[in-house]
């Protein structure tokens, strides 16, 4: 993964395209889930706050017209994205919950869990569809925002991120790509950060705000 992708996954800006144009509409319809491969050997299987790897297909589920395929963008890579948390639509979240890496599903999402009532034209999806998905996941990792990663900025154990701490991670994780970024745009990654997670304005975040998918209690 590269720096941006890092970066904006843990500001909480980044959006995957799956999910752009879903409104939020009551929920009495379901996620239907086929599985059609699931590994002998599952010892990890995917949670609220993982990060995932997954190609996925799209079809309206009225008549089969695809309408996205991850293996057509980004030169086919597989996409990143942390589950549970609105990177895709609620269905797809819903849909790949307990998964293991290697297993394959296909899922159909009603509009309530998808586009709704208004679609998403741009990506060709008509008001009130059905929506129907192939699914491969690849891993599932610890997301940037698991209590773990929580706990491995928090240096001195006092359940509060400061800007010192946050600081240290950063330049961390700056050192690992082969250019690193000036001083300026460092500084400027960090006052971004608290701008927008210190929502309390006291010069440190806490777990609430830095909005911890738990596993475990802190």
């Amino acid at each position: 993964m590269n720096l941006l992708f890092r970066l904006s996954v843990f500001l909480g800006l980044w959006v995957c395209s799956g999910a752009q144009g879903q409104t939020k509409e009551e929920n009495t319809e379901e996620v239907k889930i086929e599985v059609l491969h699931r590994p002998e050997n599952c010892s990890k299987t995917s949670r609220k706050g993982d990060l995932l790897n997954a190609h996925y297909d799209g079809y309206l589920a009225k008549d089969g017209s695809k309408f996205y395929c991850s293996r057509t963008q980004d030169e086919g890579h597989p996409k990143w994205f942390v589950l549970g948390v609105g990177h895709v639509i609620k269905g797809l979240d819903i849909a790949m919950m307990d998964m293991c890496p290697g297993e394959k599903r296909k899922v159909i999402i009603p509009p309530s869990l998808a586009y709704g009532k208004e679609g998403y034209a741009e990506g060709k999806i008509p008001p009130n569809a059905t929506l129907m998905f192939e699914i491969e996941l690849y891993a599932v990792t610890k997301g940037p925002r698991s209590i773990e990663t929580f706990k491995q900025i928090d240096t001195d154990n006092d359940r509060q991120l400061s800007k010192a701490e946050i600081e240290l991670y950063l330049q961390k994780d700056f050192e690992k790509d082969a250019k690193p970024l000036d001083k300026s745009y460092q500084k400027a990654v960090l006052e971004d950060i608290f701008k927008k997670n210190d929502h309390d304005g006291d010069g440190f975040i806490s777990p609430k705000e830095y909005n911890v998918h738990q596993h475990d209690e802190l």
